[in-house]
C-alpha cells in the first residue's frame, strides 16, 4: 500500500495559527490536502462538510475541550482523529484515547513523527471506511443531524435530553439490530448500570412521546421483549 491516498485531505482543528501555518507546510510538502479550524464547533461543522480522511486536533480549543470535540465526532464518525497537545500527564493521554482519539502527540513534535502516526492512522481507517456512518439519519419524518446533534420533524427541532439523545444515538448505529438492555444501558449511563433496566423503560416511553405519532403504537422504537430495543426503520 503506499504511504498515504494521494491528496487525501487533512483537517487541521487548532487555535494558535502559527502551529497551523507550520502543519500546512508539512502536510503539504508531504502530498496531502490540508483544511483548518480555529475552534471546535468549526472543526465540527467542517468535518461534517468536507469529510477529511483525518483529523489533527489540539485538546486546549478556546471553545470547547478537544476531548468533547473527540466524543461527538465519535458519535457519527470513524475518522481517525491525532491529538496535538502540550499535556504530558499520563491520565490525559488515556482519556484521549478513551474518548476515541487513535493517538497522541506531545508538543513540541518531530515531523517525521507526525508523519509516521498519520501514515499508521491512515491505514488502520481504511479497514473502517466501510463502516463510516452518515453525517444525518433519517427514519419515518425524523431527520436527525449528528454533527450539529439536532433532532427535526420537518421543520421543527425536537429536544432531546443528554440521556435521550444518547439512547437514541445508540438505537441508529445498531439500526435494524435488537440492541439488549444491558447494552443500551452500557452505552448510555455505564457499565456500573447494566442491570438497572428500569431506567430504558422510563426514558424509552420519554423517546416514544417525542418521536412517534402514536406511543402507544410505536412505529419505529421497537421493543423485544425481556431483550432489549430495536429501530425499525424499513416500515
Amino acid at each position: 500500500m503506499s504511504i498515504a491516498k494521494k491528496n487525501a485531505l487533512i483537517l487541521v482543528i487548532e487555535d494558535e495559527a502559527p502551529i497551523r501555518r507550520f502543519l500546512k507546510m508539512a502536510l503539504v510538502d508531504h502530498g496531502f490536502s490540508f483544511s483548518e479550524a480555529a475552534t471546535g464547533k468549526e472543526g465540527l461543522s467542517k468535518l461534517a462538510a468536507e469529510r477529511p480522511e483525518l483529523v489533527i486536533m489540539d485538546l486546549g480549543l478556546p471553545d470547547m475541550d478537544g476531548l468533547e470535540v473527540t466524543r461527538q465526532i465519535r458519535e457519527w464518525s470513524n475518522v481517525p482523529i491525532i491529538v496535538l497537545s502540550a499535556r504530558e500527564n499520563e491520565n490525559d493521554k488515556v482519556e484521549a484515547l478513551d474518548a476515541g482519539a487513535d493517538d497522541y502527540l506531545v508538543k513540541p513534535f518531530g515531523v517525521g513523527e507526525l508523519m509516521a502516526r498519520l501514515r499508521v492512522a491512515l491505514r488502520h481507517a481504511n479497514r473502517l471506511s466501510e463502516d463510516q456512518l452518515d453525517s444525518t439519519f433519517a427514519f419515518g419524518d425524523i431527520q436527525v443531524d449528528f454533527a450539529k446533534r439536532q433532532v427535526m420533524r420537518g421543520p421543527e427541532e425536537i429536544h432531546l435530553t443528554p440521556i435521550e439523545y444518547k439512547m437514541l444515538n445508540t438505537l441508529i448505529r445498531y439500526s435494524g439490530k435488537v440492541v439488549t438492555h444491558k447494552h443500551l444501558l452500557r452505552e448510555t449511563w455505564g457499565g456500573e448500570y447494566s442491570d438497572e433496566t428500569q431506567y430504558l423503560r422510563v426514558y424509552m416511553a420519554q423517546l416514544r412521546k417525542k418521536l412517534e405519532l402514536d406511543p402507544a403504537q410505536p412505529k419505529y422504537l421497537i421493543t423485544e421483549p425481556g431483550v432489549g430495543y430495536r429501530l425499525k426503520v424499513d416500515s
